[in-house]
């Protein structure tokens, strides 16, 4: 029985990386690049026109009209069948996590050779997922530090999070213990132990805090 030929979609605004995809893959028997689109609307055109065509979506991160993690949210979305590789210049925690937030099967940087390419097309298409071991620690350090944040939100209490959210607009322990009709040195006590929780060492690091987390 012939074996099974995995149908790839290659998306990418740069024509000579497109080319250099479609080179490396020629070699081997099991991949074909059946179609080929320089922005993201192009891409998912395609893929909503016939999406059984498809088996994998190799994206550039970064393109006109629709970024490659744009791109993968919308496709995993509606056809969940489709596996998406991300490729990128960046190894950068906010590229990263907007890859993972939006079901990327994969993401390689733009410098990984044919070998790695493979072996993330080959993990992917069995149903697992690949990023390159320069990402995998960025991921990990992610998760680590907002399980961290989210462990010292836990322990803030209802009437410490309002103080926290009035902070951040700048208001002072006079307003805010009107505003909340309390005392001005409870205020202050809810001040000292939101700073004692957080691990911050002044109302510009609580203000930061507090964004991060969309308290405010």
């Amino acid at each position: 029985m012939a074996a099974t030929t995995i149908n790839i979609l290659l998306a990418d605004d740069h024509q000579m990386m497109i080319d250099g995809i479609k080179d490396m893959l020629s070699k081997d028997a099991g991949y074909c690049v059946v179609a080929e689109a320089v922005n993201g609307q192009m891409a998912y055109e395609m893929i909503d026109a016939t999406p059984a065509a498809f088996n994998i979506l190799i994206t550039d991160i970064s393109m006109p009209l629709l970024t490659g993690t744009e791109l993968c949210k919308m496709v995993k979305n509606k056809f969940p069948h489709i596996q998406v590789l991300i490729l990128s210049m960046y190894n950068n925690p906010t590229a990263v996590k907007e890859a993972v937030l939006a079901e990327a099967d994969g993401y390689i940087l733009k410098n990984a050779g044919r070998g790695e390419l493979l072996t993330a097309l080959h993990r992917i298409s069995n149903g697992g997922t690949y990023f390159s071991q320069d990402i995998v620690p960025i991921i990990y350090n992610q998760y680590h530090k907002e399980k961290i944040q989210q462990d010292q939100l836990s322990k803030i209490s209802v009437r410490e999070r309002e103080v926290l959210s009035l902070i951040v607009k700048e208001l002072t322990s006079e307003e805010i213990a009107d505003k909340l009709s309390i005392g001005k040195k409870t205020v202050d006590n809810h001040r000292q132990h939101l700073l004692e929780k957080t691990g911050c060492k002044s109302t510009v690091g609580l203000v930061k805090f507090a964004i991060k987390l969309g308290i405010g």
